[in-house]
């Protein structure tokens, strides 16, 4: 699965998945083989920040 582009669309299904089927944002993007800094990067640009406690993008 493709990671959607819209950086606000990537907030809610990164959300969505850590919340429902990831303990923290490395094992999402390993599974996912996804780049864990362009994640970070993109939602930050958005004003968003990663919370290990939370696992969440807040």
């Amino acid at each position: 699965m493709a990671l959607p582009k819209d950086n606000f669309l990537l907030l809610s299904v990164i959300n969505t998945k850590l919340r429902d089927f990831y303990s923290n944002l490395d094992a999402l993007c390993e599974d996912l083989n996804e780049d864990k800094t362009d994640i970070i990067s993109r939602l930050s640009s958005v004003g968003y920040s990663y919370d290990e406690n939370l696992n969440q993008f807040v």
